[in-house]
């Protein structure tokens, strides 16, 4: 029987053990803190959990006045806070933490109900491959022991941890990183958010919606650079007409506690106050420390796994899946990862990973939702398209629902009208952008797509006028 070890229990992990052990492998998978990894236990299913409280929290807040909600209360006009719906942290976090802890449970239960074993520890490769094509992983378990085991072919998939900068060290309390923020029981009064990426602006915007005055800094020209310029000048315009203070080109140097306030010094030599701080400054990969190297498994600067698209490294029998590759930091991304390196091992039928087919979504309010080629490629020239944006302001469902931020934009190629993108900036973008990622895989034209039928009225309507914009710009010989 052939033996897969895979070492780490997030998603790249967890999938693969499933498929392999679906396709009669011995599996065993070792992990040092519960199956899920972070994605389940401190990033992924944990902010998004604190994300959909902050969720109904801005629906109320933003609509019950124009929707004609009435609030009873009986507090004197004169003494009446500012806010009539509150928060309590407290309770919000040991939700967060449950849910997390119930998810990772189930995983572990479908790995082992389909046949792997799981190992408490801490895995790293031993030495090179052996004449008969085998590997060693050598196992530390928590009570200090060790345990040899010996695979056809290992599995890398150990994930990342928070980016932490020198001068602003996380204590747990006021200064965090984004694995400590569900151990607050109360909001915090004002909190500096250090960072712009996804997780700096999820994290800025659900704090926002859940009562805490927040400070965006970014080092960067706005928020999310990474993203569709389009769709991030949209947030930081709903950010700022929120109340968020957003600094734009303020790269932060450092962070200390003076009492129980928080003081973050700029390069500039700018200093902002707060009651907490959160640094959102990006991750590290989990590979040191695992014998990566001496295995022959090539590293990049960054401390990332190199690896194909099959999920090969550059040692023999060894894969790797998920953010300590640093392909794309995504949970469906890793899983894929780790589906096709078992699947390529295994012999069986497998497509090599297509990144331009990934879709992707930052929970902020509005969401935020992106699949194949980006404006940013149309831009530099890496493909010919034209694209339609189409606001949301036009569509009598979200006129209805009091939606006045967003906007469905498609990119398709000229000529043949075959959709290469798309971008979704809605409430619930995550499940708009569906229709467009299916548009995109399988090469379907703007004119499929304008000729299904959408409900009436329906967000989704408005994926379909933007297809019929683009098919008659196409048949009008229209750049």
């Amino acid at each position: 029987m052939t033996r897969i070890v895979i070492i780490g229990g997030g998603p790249g992990g967890y999938e693969a053990a499933l498929v392999a052990a679906q396709l009669g492998a011995e599996v065993t998978v070792v992990d040092c803190d519960g199956l899920g990894g972070a994605s389940v236990l401190t990033d992924c299913v944990p902010s998004k959990t604190l994300i959909a409280t902050a969720e109904v929290m801005t629906t109320f807040d933003s609509s019950y006045e124009e929707l004609g909600i009435i609030v009873a209360d009986d507090t004197p006009h004169i003494e009446q806070a500012a806010r009539v719906v509150g928060v309590d942290l407290g309770k919000v976090n040991r939700r967060v933490k449950r849910l997390a802890l119930a998810q990772s449970h189930d995983i572990t239960a479908s790995v082992t109900r389909a046949g792997a074993r799981v190992m408490r520890g801490r895995g790293r490769l031993e030495g090179m491959q052996a004449l008969d094509g085998s590997r060693k992983v050598v196992v530390r378990t928590a009570d200090g022991s060790e345990e040899t085991l010996t695979a056809d072919a290992v599995l890398i998939a150990t994930g990342g941890h928070p980016r932490e900068l020198a001068d602003a060290q996380p204590d747990g309390e006021r200064i965090l990183n984004w694995t400590q923020v569900y151990d607050l029981d109360e909001l915090p009064e004002e909190l500096i958010v250090v960072g712009s990426g996804v997780t700096g602006a999820e994290f800025a915007g659900a704090y926002q919606a859940l009562g805490s005055r927040v400070t965006l800094v970014s080092s960067r020209d706005r928020v999310l650079p990474g993203e569709d310029p389009d769709a991030a000048a949209v947030l930081e315009d709903v950010f700022r007409r929120r109340g968020m203070n957003v600094m734009g080109r303020s790269r932060a140097q450092s962070a200390k506690r003076v009492g129980d306030r928080v003081e973050v010094t700029l390069a500039d030599g700018r200093v902002i106050t707060g009651s907490h701080c959160l640094m959102a400054v990006g991750a590290v990969p989990n590979s040191a420390g695992m014998g990566l190297e001496d295995a022959g498994v090539r590293l990049r600067e960054s401390g990332h796994i190199w690896t194909d698209k099959v999920s090969r490294t550059t040692a023999p029998g060894v894969y790797a899946a998920g953010d300590v590759t640093g392909v794309f930091a995504l949970a469906s991304v890793a899983a894929m990862q780790g589906r096709i390196a078992m699947y390529h091992f295994l012999g069986d039928a497998v497509a090599p990973l297509n990144l331009k087919t990934v879709s992707s979504n930052v929970f902020t309010d509005p969401e935020i939702a992106t699949v194949g080629y980006t404006q940013a490629d149309v831009d530099g020239g890496k493909i010919d398209a034209r694209s339609v944006k189409l606001p949301l302001l036009r569509n009598p469902r979200a006129k209805m629902q009091g939606i006045r931020d967003g906007f469905v934009k498609i990119f398709c190629r000229p000529g043949t009208g075959i959709v290469v993108g798309g971008v979704v900036v809605a409430p619930r973008a995550s499940e708009l952008i569906h229709p467009i990622s299916i548009a995109v895989d399988n090469n379907l034209t703007v004119e499929q797509i304008a000729n299904a039928f959408t409900v009436y009225p329906s967000l989704s309507g408005s994926i379909a006028e933007v297809a019929r914009q683009l098919h008659t710009r196409k048949e009008n010989g229209d750049g």
